[in-house]
């Protein structure tokens, strides 16, 4: 498994609290692997969100929000991974309304 990450052109401060919470809890849930947030004693990042474990030595996703939007950090194979951010980029278009992409690769 490599590590993995990428930077979503999704900003916090460009929602209310309650909108926020809403839409990104069912991005977050409508997206394969949602586990949670990380439970105290068991994740390594507890209150984050996870996908697919809370061990970060597993097969992982984890977000978090920073200043460049939401970061997402993983170990899992390319192959598997790039499969997945297109899921998540895909569903939180729709869910949100705007093209979500990464700014790295000049799609948002």
């Amino acid at each position: 498994m490599i590590d993995q990450s990428m930077n979503l052109n999704i900003y916090w401060h460009h929602f209310s609290p309650e909108r926020w919470d809403r839409e990104i809890v069912a991005i977050y849930q409508a997206t394969e692997g949602w586990l949670g947030f990380g439970p105290k004693g068991v994740a390594a990042n507890p209150g984050l969100p996870y996908w697919f474990s809370f061990l970060e030595e597993e097969k992982h996703v984890l977000a978090s929000i920073e200043p460049a939007g939401l970061h997402f950090s993983a170990r899992m194979e390319d192959e598997e991974w790039e499969v997945w951010k297109r899921q998540f980029k895909w569903v939180a278009t729709q869910r949100l309304g705007f093209r979500v992409g990464e700014l790295e690769e000049d799609e948002g």
